[in-house]
């Protein structure tokens, strides 16, 4: 292609902030001196127990620091999650979070189905949903906790380093199906897309971003996750993948970076917009939406008491908790950040 990349990149800066710490304080019961006031006192206690059905109720076993719990994640956020439960872990050692990775749409049965407590994901619930844990007295509550962006990687051997955001969508729609269909002086044959999963919520992304329902073509294919993707495509020139920028952004991670020697990442263009720029799913570039394809990675919890989740959730969007996430490459969400800008 002619058009020559957008050249101007950003460094992400997040600002220091103090959270603010909210104590329980108990109050100690008053004590009477007055074995009969005492007998009296339990007398009374035991009887609002009784008849509240308090005999049976057994108490939480886990508080914000500590416990045993199972959290279900897109696997599409595994480098950032990993980092997340063993720094919590490390500072907590009488908390053990087991996380189960798998597709998005098994992530929401098992959240529905009560497996688990604690999903993240990249899709909100939907209003039926929503509707649902309410008349079973379960109020979700949903958290932002970063940006992440869906990358397009392609083989070393492609020269084609940038693609227009309407020749992505033409992919999906079937109206381009080989390379020349986005540089006609490519000596490549068919395109083949290549994502991480049937029940993936990379290809539901694109769905929904270009308005979408009908069926892929037959050169779009489903491994099993994204470290699949990476490796398919760079052993196949006419492949092009999806994957979470997650797994290719952390600079200090040796798997990111193993990753990043074996595909080009491409750069694209932004939707209606014809002035030359192209941009690669940086951090500057997913914080300001340059890049077009920019998602939310969500915490959403239907714990009903202050337990580990709770814990946990408030953490990960606290100080340290998106520390990790700017650290990993992606943008923080609760944290105000600036960006520097860099010319080349």
């Amino acid at each position: 292609m002619s058009i020559v990349e957008h050249k101007q990149n950003f460094i992400i800066i997040a600002s220091h902030y103090i959270f603010s710490k909210t104590r329980i304080f108990v109050r100690h019961p008053v004590r009477n001196k007055s074995k009969a006031g005492i007998s009296v006192l339990y007398v009374a206690l035991f009887g609002i127990l009784y008849s509240c059905g308090g005999t049976n109720r057994q108490p939480f076993s886990d508080t914000p620091t500590r416990g045993d719990i199972k959290i279900a994640v897109d696997e599409s956020f595994q480098p950032l999650i990993d980092s997340e439960v063993y720094t919590f872990t490390s500072l907590y050692g009488n908390a053990n979070i087991r996380t189960v990775y798998e597709p998005e749409y098994d992530v929401v049965n098992d959240f529905m189905n009560d497996s688990v407590k604690l999903m993240v994901t990249s899709r909100k619930l939907s209003d039926s949903q929503i509707q649902y844990l309410r008349d079973t007295l379960i109020v979700a509550r949903t958290v932002t906790f970063a940006y992440d962006a869906l990358a397009l990687i392609t083989n070393k051997e492609n020269t084609d380093s940038l693609i227009k955001y309407g020749s992505v969508e033409d992919i999906f729609e079937g109206k381009i199906s080989d390379w020349k269909g986005i540089n006609p002086k490519s000596k490549l044959g068919k395109i083949n897309v290549i994502f991480d999963n049937n029940k993936s919520g990379n290809i539901r992304y694109f769905r929904e971003k270009f308005d979408y329902n009908g069926p892929l073509g037959d050169n779009f294919f489903a491994l099993k996750n994204n470290p699949e993707v990476v490796d398919y495509v760079s052993k196949n020139p006419n492949a092009i993948g999806i994957l979470s920028v997650n797994w290719i952004s952390d600079k200090d991670d040796s798997l990111s970076m193993s990753f990043i020697k074996k595909v080009n990442i491409l750069a694209v263009s932004q939707p209606f917009i014809n002035d030359g720029s192209y941009y690669r799913p940086h951090q500057g570039f997913i914080y300001d939406k340059s890049y077009p394809f920019v998602r939310e990675i969500y915490f959403i919890s239907r714990e009903t008491h202050t337990g580990l989740c709770s814990g946990f959730l408030q953490w990960a969007t606290g100080e340290q908790g998106q520390r990790i996430v700017l650290k990993s490459g992606l943008v923080p969400a609760t944290m105000p950040i600036r960006l520097v800008q860099i010319k080349q």
